[in-house]
């Protein structure tokens, strides 16, 4: 039996709000049975999350204030990709800003859409090993410390729920399997 085409078709799409990071938009859609239909949409530029692991084994974390949720967050180095940039070099220059850190072996995970329903953000999940230490290159206005956890005990806090963020979880998630030998990597760099 064939599938039915759930393909929701653009009639139209307009600007509702154009800022730095952020674009909303606003879709008129005809539906798979013929009738119509708004979506209202984020476009986002895309991201990059690193796992940096240490030689230890411990994972390399910042816990920063996120000012929607209004509280601070552990969460795993990440930031936005810029435009023409390529997603590795995003990772690189990400960790060396936010925790001072290059690696040295670099490898591929997954990509995620963490918000399917209203926007079009993917981010990209890289494992960072190898590290070593060069000093941040912080943005005036962002404030990180660097926190040094064991795999095991990142685990912990999302299980507590302690670390509630969606990258963090799947980046952990990741590099517990990887640590396992359970999933498989390649070297890219």
């Amino acid at each position: 039996m064939d599938k039915p085409d759930l393909t929701e078709k653009q009639l139209s799409s307009s600007a509702v709000y154009d800022g730095r990071l952020l674009h909303v938009r606003e879709d008129e859609v005809l539906l798979p049975n013929g009738n119509t239909s708004r979506r209202e949409y984020i476009v986002h530029p895309g991201a990059v999350v690193v796992v940096p692991l240490l030689a230890n084994g411990d994972v390399l974390m910042v816990r920063q204030f996120r000012y929607p949720l209004r509280c601070e967050f552990h969460e795993l180095p990440a930031g936005k990709i810029d435009p023409g940039e390529d997603t590795l070099v995003c990772g690189q220059r990400e960790l060396l800003e936010e925790t001072g850190y290059k690696a040295g072996a670099w490898d591929f995970l997954t990509t995620i859409h963490p918000c399917i329903g209203y926007s079009d953000e993917r981010i990209l999940v890289y494992l960072a090993r190898d590290l070593t230490e060069h000093g941040h290159r912080r943005d005036e206005d962002e404030f990180l410390e660097n926190v040094r956890l064991p795999l095991d005990t990142a685990l912990a806090w999302v299980r507590e729920g302690r670390i509630s963020d969606v990258k963090t979880m799947v980046g952990l998630f990741w590099a517990e399997k990887v640590a396992q030998g359970i999933w498989q990597t390649g070297e890219l760099a």
